[in-house]
């Protein structure tokens, strides 16, 4: 099990940021030449059929040594979140942590802020120096996938059928499963190893779309502006009051939706305010946008149609396509059990490459990576947690075989 943390510990050295806006797939050079890595690191440990494409995908196979057990997929993603810095990345060991404060470059890692730290207390833990995040979303789950296929490779005593290996890039930024072939894939079903703390199974996510509004305002001078000047900042402003004040990201949690302002660029002649749209419930997904577009309808009436609105979804809930697989749920469910681990069954408030892909034809829930805090300098990872983390991938395939 030491493994698997040598190769976190490796693969956070390599700077992976994905990049939003970016005209090339994958968004940043690092992650193609990141692709090259894990795919030699594939063939060392003796996976078969190891390809990266021109788009940065890594695919491998462990062939079966048992018939008529499932294709089984594993899925993590290379790319680490723009949100903060991926470079030069400084972890910090912190051996049989006693519940204090963890003075990091700057800030504080604190069980006042970050209560959960205190589930840890005796145990050993990976932080990033401060200055950067650390990377565990979703490293950690690379090197746990890989650690556990060596250890199947080492233990052909084990059953199992044929496991898919998948590495994409670009899930920060919503387009990994863009490029994704679900066919050359081969799995019958999958699991992203993407998510939080031990125990997280998750197979329901946000519906989720972008909106972007630009307001056309009419500058003059303000001397002069009386009954003429149309503020394009102004009016922004104003369809910003109007969205309801307890549907944000700060005011909400569990299954409750919100409108959030990622972003708004305005001086009087233009303004363009950038809002994420999340909903889990169907229904209350497209009751959020009509919403906003009636907003806008009634904002152009006063303001002489200078306002325009473009919404796109971006993925939706993957339970429509799970909850008929109850057996695949069932499969996490027991093997977390088999190694001592508590299921938290939990929506997603986010998305994972799991969401689209079960949308593809491949039905992909979400399990623990082991990480917390993630996208920021507060990011840390219990060694423990990686290694159930591999425990519990063996297990999944091994009670898949014995079941078949």
């Amino acid at each position: 099990m030491q493994k698997v943390e040598q190769r976190f510990l490796s693969y956070i050295q390599h700077p992976t940021t994905s990049k939003e806006d970016a005209d090339t797939f994958p968004s940043t050079k690092q992650q193609l030449d990141f692709a090259h890595f894990l795919s030699e690191q594939c063939k060392e440990i003796g996976l078969a059929h190891v390809t990266v494409n021109a788009y940065g995908y890594v695919f491998a196979t462990l062939p079966a040594n048992t018939n008529d057990a499932p294709s089984i997929g594993f899925i993590a993603h290379m790319d680490t979140s723009p949100d903060a810095s991926g470079e030069n990345i400084r972890p910090q060991i912190i051996t049989n942590y006693q519940g204090d404060d963890i003075q990091l470059n700057g800030i504080t890692l604190s069980p006042k802020e970050f209560p959960s730290l205190l589930d840890y207390q005796g145990e050993t833990l990976i932080t990033s120096d401060g200055t950067t995040l650390l990377g565990a979303d979703d490293k950690a789950g690379i090197a746990e996938i890989l650690t556990a296929m060596e250890y199947l490779i080492l233990h052909p005593e084990i059953p199992h059928g044929k496991i898919c290996v998948g590495f994409t890039p670009d899930e920060e930024i919503g387009q990994g499963a863009d490029h994704f072939d679900v066919e050359t894939f081969g799995a019958d079903f999958a699991y992203t190893l993407d998510g939080g703390k031990i125990g997280e199974l998750e197979y329901e996510n946000f519906n989720a779309a972008q909106a972007v509004i630009r307001i056309q305002g009419k500058s003059v001078h303000p001397g002069t502006a009386k009954n003429i000047m149309q503020n394009a900042a102004l009016i922004g402003t104003e369809i910003a009051s109007l969205l309801p004040k307890n549907e944000t990201p700060a005011t909400t949690e569990g299954y409750e939706g919100f409108y959030h302002l990622c972003a708004f660029h305005a001086t009087v002649s233009e303004a363009t305010l950038t809002y994420i749209i999340r909903e889990f419930d169907e229904t209350r997904f497209q009751e959020k946008k009509s919403y906003l577009q009636k907003l806008v309808d009634e904002k152009n009436i006063q303001y002489k149609n200078a306002i325009s609105l473009e919404i796109h979804d971006q993925y939706y809930n993957m339970l429509s396509q799970l909850k008929h697989r109850k057996e695949i749920i069932d499969l996490a469910k027991q093997a977390m059990e088999n190694c001592g681990i508590t299921p938290i069954i939990q929506p997603i408030r986010g998305g994972t490459d799991g969401a689209r892909l079960s949308f593809m034809g491949l039905p992909c829930p979400n399990l623990f990576a082991g990480g917390h805090n993630f996208h920021g300098p507060y990011e840390f990872i219990p060694i423990s947690s990686m290694e159930k983390a591999v425990q519990m991938i063996i297990e999944i395939v091994q009670i898949a075989a014995q079941k078949s």
